[in-house]
């Protein structure tokens, strides 16, 4: 017979027994109770009103929820960290193009009569030249004491001073510079981001402060009518001195202040008379760590002066001394305060200390001194030295803005766009 619960025709086939064997495989032991997501509420837990029948369990053990609480907060806490340490840390590399424009001010040193001609031979005997290194070995004399400079090694700080001494050796005393010739030496030292500048400055010059051919460079016309040549390959004295220290935004910042004095000729008279062209240069170098280590560097602003010129002569693109036994043109500029269509700092100033003194006229066969020592006493003597410091600390700036981008170095330009002629300017004969 069937149990009291089964059908009348008995189980059905297929279907599993009746009573408890569907669930004699499930078994209810406290592991799997204490798994339920869903409790019912107590007795008691119901008689103190419960709102609701049964509560919710948490799938996580509560000491192990509050374990992956602390790990995502550790978590969130350094990735913040690590943020803040990017955007603050004062290596943190500059961006693609973001280098900074150069400013420049070129003033003219005009002489107050003629030219004098120094000696073929010895063009400097007699004169604050004398004691002036030779070339390139007037800008050996590095500080001594190299040091450390905030967040700079002392090994970065030399390599600074390298780059910028290789900078003022390919841009003012290297003989293709100086007559006008290659400058992909100059070029391979700049940093990218003033790549753009410095191809504008010599492909077309101008005098807005940014683009003068001759902030980055010493250059001598080399049209055949006005073109000069260095004697001798003894051609170039220099003195001056470097510094360093780190700028607000945490950058390498090198000065060097230099004269350097060239003895030049007519090219179309190999015979003619000699004389002396000077050149007052104090330029601004900064660097970070990615560009000590690239060997590049930023030239941020130049001061020139340099004479004998004329006061109008067109100073952006080259240099076109008055050569010996010639006088200026013109006289020099006076400044209007009540002109606004010229900038109020100095135009032009008067050249002084730049010929031989009397009782030391070099005659032919004499040897200049050449002690290559950078003394206050030698610095002291060159007199038109400090007359081109008054000048160029109070001649204005004109601010330039970050270049906008990077780009790939091509093929660099060997010779600046021919500026126009001024009606001032000197021709050799």
């Amino acid at each position: 017979m069937s149990g009291p619960g089964d059908p009348p025709e008995g189980t059905p086939e297929g279907a599993s027994g009746g009573g408890e064997d569907e669930y004699r495989s499930v078994v209810f032991d406290e592991s799997f109770v204490k798994a339920a997501r869903i409790q019912e509420y107590s007795a008691r837990e119901r008689q103190d009103d419960a709102a609701r029948p049964v509560r919710i369990r948490h799938v996580l053990p509560r000491g192990l929820a509050r374990q992956a609480v602390a790990l995502i907060s550790l978590i969130v806490l350094a990735f913040g960290f690590a943020i803040y340490m990017g955007v603050r840390h004062p290596y943190k590399a500059r961006e693609a193009g973001s280098g900074e424009q150069l400013r420049v001010t070129v003033i003219p040193l005009v002489p107050s009569g003629t030219v004098p001609a120094v000696s073929p031979t010895a063009p400097f005997a007699g004169t604050a030249a004398a004691g002036y290194g030779r070339g390139a070995g007037g800008l050996k004399l590095l500080p001594a004491d190299m040091h450390r400079i905030g967040g700079y090694a002392e090994s970065e700080v030399r390599a600074g001073y390298e780059t910028a001494r290789e900078f003022l050796t390919d841009s003012a005393i290297d003989a293709q510079t100086v007559t006008g010739g290659d400058v992909r030496g100059v070029l391979d030292l700049l940093d990218p981001g003033q790549v753009d500048q410095f191809e504008s400055s010599l492909s077309a010059p101008a005098a807005d402060g940014t683009h003068e051919a001759t902030g980055w460079l010493v250059r001598f016309d080399p049209d055949p009518g006005m073109r000069v040549e260095l004697v001798d390959g003894d051609g170039v004295r220099v003195d001056g001195t470097f510094s360093a220290a780190e700028t607000g935004d945490n950058r390498l910042e090198i000065t060097a202040d230099h004269t350097y004095v060239y003895a030049i000729r007519g090219s179309s008279d190999a015979t003619g008379p000699v004389s002396l062209f000077t050149v007052r240069r104090q330029l601004r170098f900064q660097f970070d760590h990615d560009e000590l280590r690239r060997h590049r560097v930023e030239v941020v602003q130049a001061d020139i002066a340099a004479g004998p010129l004329a006061c109008a002569a067109e100073v952006q693109s080259y240099f076109r001394p008055i050569l010996a036994g010639h006088s200026a043109p013109g006289a020099v500029s006076s400044a209007d305060p009540y002109d606004h269509a010229r900038p109020p700092g100095a135009v032009c100033a008067p050249l002084t200390g730049a010929a031989p003194t009397p009782t030391d006229t070099p005659s032919p066969g004499a040897t200049p001194r050449a002690t290559g020592t950078n003394t206050a006493a030698t610095r002291t003597a060159a007199t038109h030295s400090a007359a081109v410091a008054n000048t160029a600390a109070t001649a204005p700036t004109a601010a330039g803005s970050p270049a906008d981008r990077r780009r790939p170095v091509s093929s660099p330009p060997l010779t600046p766009r021919a500026a126009p002629r001024s009606p001032a300017t000197y021709r050799t004969p």
